[in-house]
């Protein structure tokens, strides 16, 4: 084995926990800092609490309203997609000199 690719290892790693907790254990980098622990975990501690991290609940929420908004099928995305380029095709200068007069 090559001794020069493994990351270092530190056998008295330390885990803390946002709820205080804090304990050891080995891993590749000297601190890991959690959000949920087994001493506050809600299957561990058998208590029925909300654990909602960084407001991923309220973002799959918007997520899925935002789908339902509004979904549009391939022909009519072909139909936008074919105007947008008709419209560009339209922009564009038709001789040389207008070219020039743009720049």
């Amino acid at each position: 084995m090559k001794a020069s690719i493994h990351p270092k290892w530190y056998p008295e790693a330390k885990v803390i926990c946002a709820c205080g907790n804090t304990f050891t254990t080995g891993a590749s980098v000297p601190e890991i800092h959690v959000e949920v622990c087994y001493n506050c975990h809600p299957f561990y501690t058998g208590q029925m609490k909300f654990v909602d991290t960084a407001g991923r609940v309220d973002a799959f929420k918007a997520k899925q309203a935002a789908a339902k908004k509004k979904i549009i099928s391939k022909t009519e995305k072909r139909k936008i997609k074919r105007a947008k380029r008709l419209q560009e095709e339209q922009e564009r200068p038709t001789s040389l000199s207008e070219l020039r007069g743009q720049a």
